[in-house]
C-alpha cells in the first residue's frame, strides 16, 4: 500500500520533501498557512552538495533563470561610502555570497511549479496529532480530520508539528540575541549588484540587497536584543516596534522606514538556533529549519532544507516506508553535515553588529584585514579545505526511480 505523508510547511524543505517522496511512489500532502506560495525573502544561495540534489531534481535550469548576480557584500558609512568589502569570489566562493544565489521567493515558486500535482493544503494548518499503532489521526485548524501513515514537520523555526509531536518550543529553539526584518522598498540609490550593509551603533542594521528589478532593493533592518514579547500575528506591531528601533539613523533609514508602512512581504522574527537531538519520534520527522537551523547568522538554512529533504525520502523509499528503520538512518547519515553547517562565524552576532562605533570600525578594519593579500588566500585554502561532512547516496539509481531511467533512455 502506498504510504501516505502529511508534510506541514509549504517554504522551501516541505515541497522539497514532497518531491522526493513522490518521485520514490508515496503519497505526499502538504498543509501550509499561507493562502499560497510565500513571495519575497531575502537571498538565499546553493552551494556545495545542495547543488547536486538541486541538479538532481531536474531544476538547475530554473534556477539559473531566476538567478541572482551579486558582486559580493559591502560594509557602508553613514555618507554611503565603502568602509570594506568582501566579493563573491572571496575565499574561492566560500564566502558570505555564493556562486548561485537566488531569492527565496523565486526558489519556493520552482519547488511549488515542480510539485504541483501533489496535494497542497493552502490556509490551513495542523491542530492536533493523534498517533496510534498503524498511522496518525490530523486534526486541521480548520476543522476537519484525516489520517495519514507519516507526519513530517518542515515548517520553520516555530514548528507546529514540532510543538504537539515533540515537545514546547523554548525546549529547542534558542535566542542568539538578535531580531531580523526583511520587505521589498523601491531602491533610493543603484546598488550595481553589490549587497551594502550600514552599521550603527547599538548593534543594528541597515542592509539593502539587489532584486531582479533594479527599481527595487530588499531591505533588511536587524538589530540586537534580549528576547521580546510580540505578538507573531501582528504584523503592524512588529512593524512599529522595527521603526522605534531606527527612526533617526543615518544612510538610507528614513527611505527605508518609509517603504516598509506599505510592504506586503514584510518579515520579522528572532535570530534563533535550533537544536532538537533527535528529528523523530514514532511516526513524525522533523526536516530543515523545524529541526536544525543555525540562524541567519550561520547561514546554510537553505542547504540543509533541501539536503535533509532528500535524505529523509530517500532513506524512507530505502527501508520501503520503514520509518522504525528510515529515520535514524537519516539521522545518522546527515548528523555530521547537520553539526558542520550550524557552527556560528567566529564572535557570533556580537562580532556581526557591534553595539559601539569603536566596534564597529574595529569590524570594518578586520575585515579589510581578511579580505587582503596574504590572508584571503590562505582563508580560501582553509574553506576549501573543509568540504560537505556527508556522502550523498544517489537514492535514484539504488530504488530504479522511473524518471531518472526515462531521462536516460531518452539520451
Amino acid at each position: 500500500m502506498t504510504k501516505r505523508v502529511l508534510i506541514s510547511g509549504g517554504g522551501i524543505a516541505g515541497p522539497a520533501v514532497a518531491f522526493w517522496l513522490r518521485r520514490f511512489g508515496f503519497a505526499p500532502t502538504v498543509v501550509e498557512v499561507a493562502p499560497g506560495p510565500r513571495p519575497g525573502g531575502q537571498t538565499v544561495d546553493l552551494r556545495g552538495v545542495s547543488r547536486v540534489v538541486v541538479e538532481r531534481m531536474g531544476l538547475m535550469a530554473a534556477v539559473g533563470e531566476r538567478q541572482m548576480h551579486e558582486r559580493g557584500l559591502e560594509y557602508v558609512r553613514a555618507n554611503g561610502r565603502r568602509a570594506a568589502a568582501m566579493p563573491a569570489e572571496l575565499f574561492d566562493g566560500a564566502g558570505p555570497v555564493a556562486e548561485i544565489e537566488i531569492l527565496r521567493g523565486d526558489l519556493a515558486g520552482i519547488l511549488a511549479d515542480a510539485t504541483g500535482d501533489i496535494e497542497y493544503l493552502y490556509g490551513d494548518s495542523v491542530a492536533k496529532l493523534d498517533e496510534d499503532a498503524s498511522g496518525v489521526e490530523v486534526t486541521f485548524a480548520g476543522g476537519t480530520q484525516r489520517r495519514f501513515d507519516l507526519v513530517v514537520g518542515a515548517d520553520g523555526v516555530h514548528s507546529r508539528v514540532r510543538r504537539l509531536a515533540f515537545g514546547p518550543e523554548e525546549r529547542f529553539v534558542q535566542h542568539l540575541g538578535g531580531y531580523m526584518s526583511y520587505f521589498t522598498i523601491e531602491t533610493p540609490e543603484p546598488l550595481n549588484d553589490w549587497m551594502k550593509i550600514y552599521s550603527a551603533p547599538g548593534g543594528r542594521w541597515v542592509g539593502l540587497r539587489p532584486d531582479h528589478n533594479p527599481r527595487f532593493a530588499r531591505a533588511l533592518l536587524a538589530f540586537r536584543s534580549p528576547v521580546l514579547s510580540y505578538d507573531r500575528r501582528d504584523a503592524e506591531a512588529q512593524k512599529a516596534l522595527v521603526r522605534e528601533r531606527f527612526e533617526g539613523l543615518g544612510w538610507h533609514t528614513e527611505r527605508i522606514l518609509a517603504g516598509l508602512r506599505n510592504a506586503d512581504d514584510f518579515y520579522f522574527d528572532s535570530v534563533s538556533r535550533v537544536v532538537v537531538p533527535e528529528w523523530s519520534r514514532g511516526r513524525f520527522a522533523l526536516a530543515g529549519d523545524a529541526g536544525y537551523c543555525g540562524s541567519p547568522l550561520a547561514g546554510h538554512g537553505t542547504a540543509l532544507s533541501l539536503v535533509g529533504a532528500y535524505v529523509l525520502a530517500g532513506e524512507l523509499a530505502a527501508a520501503d516506508g520503514d520509518h522504525l528503520r528510515a529515520f535514524p538512518a537519516y539521522q545518522a547519515r546527515m548528523q555530521a553535515y547537520v553539526d558542520q553547517r550550524m557552527e556560528l562565524p567566529p564572535g557570533g552576532i556580537k562580532m556581526a553588529m557591534p553595539m559601539t562605533s569603536v566596534g564597529v570600525r574595529l569590524r570594518d578594519t578586520s575585515t579589510r584585514v581578511m579580505t587582503s593579500r596574504p590572508f584571503s588566500g590562505l582563508l580560501a585554502k582553509m574553506a576549501i579545505a573543509k568540504p560537505d561532512a556527508i556522502d550523498l547516496p544517489d537514492y535514484s539509481v539504488e530504488r530504479g526511480d522511473p524518471v531518472r531511467i526515462a531521462a536516460e533512455q531518452a539520451e
